[in-house]
């Protein structure tokens, strides 16, 4: 077989290239000079002999592709179940047993061919449903650029991606996607998205020059694999590549985190490990009580196994993936395509959500909400990058518009095909682009009649940019963007009426409580001023002094329009909502608010920094006593840590996320759910669910979804397990009345088991949601699926259908007055006695799954024939039991007999005996139900 993830990650990193001298981590200190010569390159960077040698030593520029089984590995798999080795046992023992048997019976063999075409038809129905179930994987290296402009002897090409090694220069410009882990050598006008790696939804400025020493992705002057640049252009020389980068070391916490076993997993095996335990004690039990009576070894065995092969539910786990293929389905026409199968059912049971922002609750498009110009605030309609919607009082902030538009460096993209309207560069100026249009402004036309002529780009220390541009009559102005208490230390009037006032104290105070406020709401806050410069290139002091405000600009990335109702729905389901994001705190907290999960006046807000200072225990009281909680500026490995605790303390935790940094916990979370159209491969990768429409509402949706199949679940298991009872109990009554033969055989068991109840089972898998299943909380992770009130109703139900079929079986036995031991296979009262066994368990199972249909409610009022798909797979059955009692071949397949219309009335009374007695215990348990309310 092929090497796993993790050894192919071990062997890269066993043959890592030697860092620059003084480390990764110095790069951002040392001058460019400095970084170029330890890595052994130049300003040109690399020949391509050099290049060559390098590729060849170090290895490429990729990540290695995640190990996925073949084919042959997966089907083998479904023959792994407890179920499915305990029946390939059974008819490989019986196998011998026809060896053995002289002379050779044919029923024998007919039994050990059905038990392997039980089995056979399980794996093959398993490994249809997960097969077509999971969606192709999305390959990790499609997050990184195929192809890269770079320098080979200072002479520019290009090459694919994976070919650079360190040392090379890269040549970028916005819009490109960063191919490697590198130091910036020059920059001009750079800025970076670096959400998919961080988290962080503002783009952020990029220098060339050493910054002081810290975190490596904190460096100003350094650019990350799987990051874009937004704006400017750059060269930059490459550090590290493949594995080595920090998308790298995301990769490698991905692939060593372990995929979570679901609730349903824990507790199928359990209940695979209890069933099968009964059916080998039984099954010995009656083995050892028959052998001293005289009986034949092999018959008493065979005899045995029909025990074990009765107490087994042979389609259950075939049934169990078709259902849980239904969900899948179900889920996918609301958006939500699930990767997994028993992932649809482990939504039902989760407890808490922890969600990403960006991108997951927000819709990552910036938006110039209000305005502040002329002394009045003025709102903007509209949320995304679409110039759709106007501005209030249009004409008195037209020229705070219209410098903020040609202060930026941004392009707004119009619609192409399949996709809307785009920014291509920073996202603040793209906000203030759409804001133009929305006034009015034609950004290009101003272009053109006011030129640019020079730029002092943005720094972080400065928080300000200014542009100059060459006005029609000649004269030159500047244009000034950012920060608004730096702006406002620089203006020394404000724009008022159409014309310029001096700024006094109490008007600059009136400009800063405005911003103030405006911040204090959860909005981004800009200033916009202007002045005349004496030339077409005005030093930076002159052109950014003595300016004249224009007015603010407040934005926010707004939320999705969904996610409100969705958060509403998820606290009445119980599910805690924690935001976990690597953005601003403030950011953080004003769009909880907004979209309803921080209600009070206190949220508890924690930062990446105070988690690194938290012990286990104090991490698990903060989950613990925090009913709102905000994680801000979080890492990978902090995220992976809180899903931990919360896993620890018994939570069913799904994680959402769409950026490469949320990859590792998607991937340890109990359910991974990544965002579809703008999540990165790695998270979809990561996840078991993917949201086509980034929707938040589709987790609640398919929340409902998946506690709705637990329930159905409950159902059919209710269904498959009490009619194993009416299977079991008459062979038990036979052996201890001294009956020589079984009153079910080993062939018609298979037969019921998997033509007879599979559809109606199927059937009661697909039962629609019902409407009250999100107003109840989760079911807790340990609670068992077979609950004492399951079983009561397993008992109650199959007990029933016991006494009948018994009682049917003696009832022709007597009547034929045989004594016992006369009775052979070929006897045409025990043929015609086995057939009333079979058809009774077969007619009963019919009214038992209408009975199953609701818990309290009767299914006369939640409508008997509501669910046609139950009727028409209940009437197959009975089709099919009747093929076997008249039709000649089958009649010697099961050694069955025909009925009278006197033996289907009787069945049929008896059935609709049961579906009474079940209403009547509804009855009493609505009626105790009533009391107790009134009571209290």
């Amino acid at each position: 077989m092929g090497r796993t993830t993790e050894s192919v990650v071990t062997a890269r990193n066993d043959r890592k290239p030697p860092a620059p001298p003084s480390g990764d981590a110095a790069v951002s200190t040392l001058p460019a000079s400095e970084v170029l010569a330890s890595l052994g390159s130049g300003p040109g960077g690399l020949t391509a002999a050099e290049a060559a040698t390098r590729l060849a030593r170090d290895g490429p520029n990729d990540l290695p592709a995640p190990a996925r089984s073949g084919m042959g590995r997966r089907l083998l798999a479904q023959f792994t179940d407890l179920f499915a080795v305990l029946l390939l046992a059974a008819s490989a023992i019986t196998f011998l047993a026809y060896a053995l048997e002289r002379p050779h019976d044919p029923a024998t063999l007919q039994l050990a061919l059905a038990i392997l075409g039980v089995v056979l038809l399980n794996a093959g129905i398993g490994f249809a449903q997960e097969y077509s179930a999971e969606r192709t994987a999305q390959s990790l290296q499609a997050m990184v650029p195929h192809v890269c402009r770079v320098l080979r002897a200072a002479q520019p090409r290009e090459v694919p991606a994976r070919d650079l090694v360190r040392g090379d220069v890269v040549v970028l410009e916005a819009g490109d996607a960063v191919p490697a882990d590198c130091r910036l050598v020059e920059a001009e006008e750079t800025a970076v998205d670096n959400a998919a790696l961080t988290g962080e939804s503002d783009a952020v400025g990029r220098v060339s020059g050493p910054v002081p020493s810290g975190a490596l992705l904190e460096a100003r002057n350094c650019v990350f694999m799987g990051t874009d640049l937004v704006a400017g252009t750059a060269r930059a020389v490459v550090f590290a590549t493949g594995t080595d980068t920090e998308f790298g070391r995301i990769f490698r916490l991905t692939a060593a985190a372990p995929r979570q076993r679901t609730p349903l997993q824990c507790q199928v095996a359990a209940m695979a490990r209890r069933v099968a335990g009964l059916a080998l004690v039984a099954g010995a039990l009656l083995f050892a009580v028959r052998v001293p009576s005289g009986q034949p070894f092999v018959s008493t065995f065979v005899f045995a196994l029909g025990v074990m092969v009765a107490l087994v539910p042979e389609g259950m786990p075939a049934t169990l993936s078709v259902s849980l293929a239904i969900g899948v389905r179900r889920m996918a026409r609301r958006h939500a395509l699930v990767k997994q199968l028993l992932a649809v059912e482990a939504l039902g049971s989760t407890s808490v959500v922890c969600t990403d922002k960006t991108g997951t609750l927000t819709q990552a498009e910036m938006t110039v909400v209000e305005l502040w110009a002329d002394g009045v605030p003025h709102t903007v309609s509209g949320v995304g990058y679409a110039p759709t919607g106007h501005v209030t009082d249009p004409s008195r902030v037209r020229e705070l518009l219209r410098a903020a538009a040609l202060c930026s460096n941004a392009r707004l993209l119009p619609p192409t095909a399949g996709e809307g309207w785009r920014v291509l560069g920073d996202t603040t100026e793209g906000a203030l682009l759409v804001a133009a249009a929305k006034g009015g402004v034609d950004t290009a036309q101003e272009e053109t009649r006011t030129p640019r002529e020079a730029e002092h780009p943005f720094d972080s220390v400065r928080k300000l940019m200014s542009t100059v541009h060459r006005a029609e009559d000649g004269t030159h102005v500047a244009y000034v963007k950012g920060a608004p208490l730096e702006l406002l230390a620089r203006c020394d009037s404000v724009a008022r009426g159409g014309s310029r006032e001096p700024l006094t104290g109490a008007s600059r105070a009136e400009v800063a409580g405005t911003a103030d406020d405006m911040a204090g709401r959860g909005l981004r806050v800009l200033a916009v001023a202007r002045r005349t410069v004496a030339g077409a290139r005005p030093a930076l002091a002159e052109a950014e002094s003595e300016l004249t405000l224009l007015g603010l600009a407040g934005m926010y990335d707004p939320p999705r329009p969904e996610v409100r109702d969705a958060v509403v729905a998820c606290r009445s389901a119980g599910i805690r909502i924690v935001m976990v994001t690597g953005d601003h705190p403030l950011t953080a907290e004003a769009v909880a608010r907004r979209v309803g999960i921080v209600r009070g006046p206190d949220p508890t807000v924690v930062t990446g920094d105070r988690l690194d200072t938290m012990t286990e225990e104090g991490l698990d009281e903060l989950l613990t006593r925090s009913a709102e909680l905000l994680l801000c500026r979080v890492s990978p490995e902090h995220k992976m840590r809180v899903v931990t605790a919360l896993q620890r303390r018994g939570e069913v935790v799904a994680v959402t996320g769409d950026g490469a940094n949320d990859a590792p916990a998607l991937k340890h979370a109990d359910i991974g759910v990544a965002m579809g159209a703008s999540g990165t491969d790695v998270a979809r990768e990561a996840a078991v669910m993917v949201l086509l429409d980034d929707s938040f509402a589709s987790i609640t949706a398919a929340v409902a979804l998946g506690r709705s199949v637990y329930r159905n679940i409950r159902k059919f298991l209710i269904y498959l397990f009490s009619h194993n009872i009416a299977e079991l109990v008459p062979i038990l009554v036979a052996s201890f009345a001294g009956f020589p033969l079984v009153p079910i055989t080993a062939v018609q068991i298979l037969a019921i088991d998997l033509g007879s109840d599979v559809l109606p089972a199927l059937a009661l898998g697909a039962e629609p949601v019902e409407p009250d299943v999100m107003d109840r909380p989760p079911r807790p992770r340990r609670e068992r699926l077979f609950s004492a009130a399951v079983m009561g109703r397993i008992l109650f139900l199959g007990g029933i259908q016991a006494i009948g079929v018994c009682a049917v079986f003696f009832w022709h036995i007597q009547a034929s007055g045989i004594p016992y031991a006369d009775f052979t296979t070929s006897t045409p009262a025990y043929r015609e006695a086995i057939t009333m066994v079979q058809a009774g368990i077969v007619v009963s199972q019919f009214f038992n799954a209408l009975a199953v249909r609701t818990d309290r409610q009767s299914v006369f009022r939640a409508g008997l024939l509501s669910n046609p798909w139950l009727l028409a797979a209940g009437a197959f059955g009975i089709a099919l039991v009747a093929a076997i009692s008249y039709a000649p071949p089958l009649q010697a397949v099961f050694g069955t007999a025909p009925l009278t219309v006197g033996d289907w009335a009787v069945l049929v009374a008896f059935g609709a005996l049961l579906l009474a007695a079940e209403e009547a215990r509804k009855w009493v348990v609505r009626r105790r139900r009533r009391t107790g309310e009134v009571s209290r």
